[in-house]
Order: structure tokens, then sequence, then C-alpha cells
């Protein structure tokens, strides 16, 4: 089992399964290809189904449900989600924030556009802390005004996946829109261009869920370690995470979303991914830094 696992997630596999991965979970959550028949959405029995992402309910193309869409509706009708409740706790468990790292599609977005040449800026530190305040704002005004405030008024996943596509092939929902939709469009542009020039944006400062995700790395059984007799403290580990994050200063940091990126970047060898007690995403050389590696 061991071997098979080092051998799965080896240096060379890591880069080109992480992106099979979210491109595959694409594919699979937003496949309802009927979509071009019937310029609908789909609501068969699949939507019962609600993944720890931000994939949005209305997208014409999803299977399955945002869990922060159906997190609202509970905290309308006053009801406990013991089912959602179950399904992020059984996962955050297991994986902590991987599923960001792995699966989300907006997340799989924002790498996307990052990727576009020009000038790259940080993000300060300190508004990472908002994802926070928009996961309290979104329960206490769900239940103050009895509505899905988040998706109603804020979440560009939404707009960009249902919001646009509705309007554009459905001409008879123009006229019903409203200012509303004006605000959430202004914020959907203003997030792709952050995609553009800074890591991650809207998962590092905005997104819900991956605030409550993120408590999950504290006690998951996928963890990353961190060498302290190998790291030089390079700091390369941020340059080429994702979230712009220093795993040598917290490997269990709460915006980690076990991407195996600095496991890969690492000049020294000093970073590990372990499942349980099963090394896994460990290097057994010390490999050298190229461009490749740290791009996928």
């Amino acid at each position: 089992m061991h071997s098979f696992m080092n051998k799965f997630f080896s240096r060379n596999n890591l880069p080109q399964l992480n992106w099979f991965g979210r491109i595959f979970s694409f594919l699979m959550i937003n496949g309802y290809w009927g979509v071009i028949k019937n310029p609908t959405f789909y609501q068969g029995p699949l939507k019962g189904i609600t993944l720890p992402v931000l994939n949005c309910y209305s997208c014409p193309l999803a299977y399955t449900s945002c869990p922060i869409g159906l997190m609202q509706h509970f905290l309308e009708i006053r009801l406990i989600p013991y089912y959602l409740i179950g399904v992020i706790s059984t996962i955050g468990v297991v994986f902590g924030r991987a599923t960001c790292g792995w699966i989300c599609p907006f997340g799989l977005l924002q790498d996307i556009l990052y990727k576009i040449p020009g000038r790259k800026l940080q993000i300060p530190h300190k508004l990472y802390y908002m994802k926070y305040l928009s996961l309290l704002v979104t329960i206490v005004l769900s239940i103050w005004m009895i509505s899905p405030v988040f998706c109603k008024y804020f979440c560009p996943v939404g707009t960009l996946e249902a919001g646009l596509p509705h309007i554009i092939w459905v001409p008879e929902f123009r006229p019903l829109l409203t200012w509303i939709f004006g605000i959430k469009f202004a914020l959907m542009i203003i997030f792709l261009l952050l995609f553009v020039f800074t890591k991650r944006p809207f998962c590092t400062t905005s997104c819900p869920m991956g605030a409550i995700l993120g408590g999950f790395n504290k006690v998951s059984f996928l963890q990353m370690h961190v060498s302290a007799y190998k790291c030089t403290k390079c700091d390369i580990c941020r340059e080429v995470c994702p979230m712009d994050i220093s795993i040598w200063k917290n490997p269990k940091d709460l915006d980690c979303i076990r991407c195996g990126r600095c496991v890969v970047g690492c000049p020294v060898n000093a970073i590990e991914m372990t499942f349980r007690s099963v090394k896994i995403a460990k290097l057994n050389v010390n490999p050298i830094l190229r461009e490749s590696d740290t791009q996928g």
C-alpha cells in the first residue's frame, strides 16, 4: 500500500494529477449537456447531492447542489441541515480543505486566469480574514432577512455560471433584471480581473465554503509536514503556492488547500504530504526546481 501511494503520488505525477483531477471534476459536476436542446437547468435526482465546493445550483450544466445555497435554504426555513453537516464534516475530517485544491471549479478558473502574463500582485494576508466575516454575515442575514443573501446579492459564481447563461439563452428573462443583477455583474467583473493579477482572490478573501473547510486542516487525515532540519526558509513554497502561504511557517495553515505544489517546488525536499500514517507526495531525492514543476 505504501509503495503504491508513493508511486502514484510521486513528484512526477502530482502536478498532472492535480490538473487532471480538477478538469475531470469540473466535467463531472457540470456535465448536463442536455441543456443544449432545452435551455433550462438540471433538476433531476443528482441535485440531491452536494459537494464542499462552490458550483451554482442553477448553472445550466450543474448536476449537484451548492453547499452554501443549501445552507441558506435551511437557515431560512429554520431547520438543521443534518445531511449537509454530515457531508462537509466527513470530507473535512478526511481531506481538510483539499477539495478547494483538487475539485473546485471556481478554483480551477482562478488558477487558469492567473496564468495570463502580466504584473502580479500580492493580497495582504490581513484580508484573508474577510472570508470568515463573509460566512458570518451570510448566516446572520439569511436568518434575519429569510433570504439567500450570499447567492442573491454577492456570489460571482452564480452570476457567471447561472445568471449570464440564462439571460443569454432565454430572452424572456432579460426584462426581469433589476439593479441587484447589475451589482452582481460588476462584482463578477472585478473578481475576474483580480484573478489575472492575484492568486485566488475569491478563495482567500471571500469564500464561505473555504472558511468552513479551513478549520478541518487542524485535524484532517490528510496533512502537510515540513522538516525543520531540511527547511532553509527560502519561501519558495509561498512562490509556488496558489494561496500565497508559507507552509513552512504552519503546515496546518487554515488556507492550505493541499494541492501539493509546495512538495513539488521545494528545492531541499523538506515538505511531504501524509494520509494518516501513510506518506504520500514525498520526494525521494533532492529535486532541482524547474519552471514546469511549479506552474502545474
